[in-house]
């Protein structure tokens, strides 16, 4: 399994050859994917090179991703073709996503090298696709019928049910549904004033969830077409961080949060002729969430209540124009409104914003022997109008380039080199313009300048214990300008957004993905490691206090926030005869909590050890398989986002009978 042409065998999802990865891709896919100690997609991505995950604890915290030092709101997450987007706040709660019902996540820097896509996937600095699981179906059945239970620590409970059905020959019905419950309870470590460490449970970790899928998937002459309705809702408490009393905060925290996502989508592709193809993509979403926050001492009691609509609609147009050249033209529109209720302020002054957004991508590749070079040019419209006639931001017109190659130096070694250059940006978010006493309609986007250079090598091994290796190495520059900050006023309540930053980020990424194969043994592995320089460069003029003391930090040349200069992971699996082995191990240096690089502000190093082990049995027509997960095996005491420690030492157990 380390020839990632191999791991892109996923049943009838369309696979692109190996001549399209001009950007560097990660995949994890179909067993590879299964036999991971993970309950979610946020979880499963920590295994990526040049990748952080901010996970504020348990399986019910928040679990966003940053990659290459960029920051969330540069990476689009896609599930199913189609982006999912959050105009409120700018971020996706990765948590949300179960691997239930997913059969691969593909992370991509730049943007995918796939020609056929729309606007949107060229618009982000890089992209997190997500493919849920298509209806596959052997040996003449018509119904497939899959039941998952799992239990462990910290009370969780989890079940869920997948239905495929064979309507006719050409369409297919997909349903699932998903029920998790969790305590979040656990015991953590913390060290008190007078210098001694102290046992306390995590409270208020609690989540309780449900999520249902239901698809419909049809082949037409040519093509095919895609409807899928998604549902989640949940009801959280968040635990707050556990600081010290010196800093006034108690340990116990009773925020509580409940949330509702729905949306509804569908695709429609076809070959029309050898020279054109179209893909028409829609969807609707309308999600609500609502955030309790009860009385503290120095804080206002909050219930506020918020509403988003989401309308998409893209067309893509690939013209094959010769065998070695091709080109596509994509127009998205889309539209974004945003609602919100509860306290005074919000009934008084909230704009109550409403977006409108287009997006136009030309792009063409051309492909001679072994060498591919291909261009776009993404332009942008948005314009924001409010509900109540307030003044909201300008309008904003922004067109943005992509520029890939690829290079294969010799015709009989698998030895890719590849490069790319992409400037895009991330629009301010409605929190960032219009949050109350905080927004600043007059912010500029966020840009980014990427520059990556690399290489992919592989070789496959007859009759050798080494069956095949895989080798992915990057170096990359990029570059965040204009970055939108939250800097105190003269009331250290109320905070303001403002562009001041600008960050130089300089790195590397490896991979390694060897297998092995012993006689009825197999042996696959993935190692994964990744340097990161990421310095604050803002001008010290601009450069606001790194904390809210009494002593200014000048932090300019400093490593940003959260971001380790190295860290790593390592997966080995091993499969004999039914039993499948699973080992991993991720790393995490040292970082810094805020952007003064001091002692005051130090994150300790962190790892973990997670195994499982899984036994494959066939009853009659059924088969089973059970797995036991036994998680940071060593009881490591860490944290992901300070002051919000992680569970220790914890166990699952799973069951899967499939019918």
């Amino acid at each position: 399994m380390g020839d990632t042409t191999k791991v892109l065998s996923i049943g009838k999802v369309v696979v692109y050859g190996k001549r399209q990865e001009v950007v560097p891709a990660q995949l994890l896919a179909g067993e590879q994917l299964r036999r991971l100690n993970v309950v979610s997609v946020a979880d499963a991505l920590r295994y990526f090179s040049g990748v952080q995950i901010k996970d504020y604890g348990g399986i019910g915290g928040l679990k966003t991703i940053n990659v290459r030092s960029m920051g969330s709101h540069h990476v689009g997450v896609f599930f199913d073709g189609i982006q999912i987007t959050n105009a409120q706040n700018g971020t996706v709660d990765l948590g949300k996503f179960s691997l239930d019902n997913m059969e691969a996540i593909a992370l991509y820097n730049g943007q995918k090298s796939e020609l056929f896509q729309s606007a949107k996937d060229y618009a982000s600095s890089s992209s997190l696709y997500m493919v849920t699981r298509r209806p596959l179906f052997e040996g003449g059945r018509t119904d497939n019928l899959t039941i998952k239970l799992k239990a462990g620590s910290f009370d969780l409970a989890n079940a869920s049910a997948l239905w495929e059905r064979k309507l006719s020959g050409r369409l297919l019905f997909s349903a699932n549904a998903e029920l998790l419950y969790t305590s979040g309870r656990y015991k953590f470590r913390y060290k008190k004033d007078d210098g001694y460490d102290t046992t306390e449970i995590r409270r208020n970790g609690d989540l309780r969830s449900l999520r249902a899928e239901l698809a419909l998937f049809s082949k037409v002459d040519g093509g095919e077409w895609m409807a899928k309705a998604y549902l989640y809702g949940s009801q959280r408490g968040y635990p707050g961080a556990a600081v010290k009393k010196d800093y006034g905060i108690s340990l116990l925290n009773e925020d509580r949060q409940t949330d509702r996502n729905f949306f509804v989508q569908s695709l429609f592709r076809k070959n029309f002729t050898p020279l054109y193809s179209l893909k028409i993509q829609a969807k609707y979403a309308n999600d609500y969430m609502n955030y309790v926050m009860p009385p503290q001492t120095t804080l206002e009691p909050m219930d506020n209540h918020y509403y988003q609509q989401e309308f998409y609609l893209t067309a893509t147009n690939l013209f094959c124009i010769t065998p070695v050249w091709s080109a596509n033209l994509a127009t998205d529109l889309q539209y974004n409104r945003l609602d919100a209720t509860g306290t005074d302020m919000f009934n008084a002054n909230f704009v109550r914003p409403r977006r409108y957004t287009a997006l136009v991508a030309a792009a063409t590749s051309v492909h001679i022997d072994r060498f591919t070079i291909s261009g776009s040019l993404l332009y942008t419209y948005t314009k924001d109008v409010s509900a109540r006639t307030m003044a909201v931001a300008p309008d904003k017109s922004i067109a943005t380039p992509t520029i890939l190659a690829w290079w294969q130096p010799f015709q009989d070694v698998n030895f890719d080199v590849r490069a790319f250059f992409k400037k895009i940006f991330r629009m301010p978010t409605f929190n960032d313009l219009y949050y109350v006493q905080i927004g600043n309609r007059l912010l500029k986007p966020e840009y980014t300048t990427q520059y990556n250079l690399g290489f992919v090598y592989n070789k496959s091994f007859d009759g050798a214990p080494l069956s095949s290796i895989g080798v992915q190495v990057d170096a990359y520059r990029n570059q965040v300008m204009d970055k939108i900050i939250a800097t105190p006023t003269s009331n250290q309540l109320v905070w303001t957004m403002l562009n001041l930053g600008f960050v130089d980020i300089k790195g590397a990424d490896v991979s390694i993905t060897p297998c092995f194969s012993f006689g009825e043994l197999c042996v696959d592995g993935r190692i994964s490691y990744t340097f990161q320089q990421a310095l604050d460069l803002t001008p010290e003029k601009n450069n606001p206090p790194s904390d809210d003391s009494d002593h200014t930090i000048n932090v300019y040349g400093h490593q940003i926030p959260y971001v380790p200069r190295h860290s790593g992971s390592v997966v080995l699996g091993l499969s004999f005869r039914g039993w499948d082995l699973n080992y991993s191990f991720i790393y995490t240096g040292e970082r810094y909590m805020l952007g003064g690089n001091i002692p005051e502000n130090y994150i300790q190093p962190w790892y973990t050890h997670d195994m499982s082990l899984t036994k494959n049995f066939k009853l009659a027509k059924q088969r089973m398989r059970v797995t036991g997960e036994l998680n940071n095996i060593f009881n490591q005491q860490y944290e992901v986002v300070k002051w919000y420690p992680m569970p220790g030492t914890n166990f699952k157990i799973n069951v899967t009978i499939m019918m």
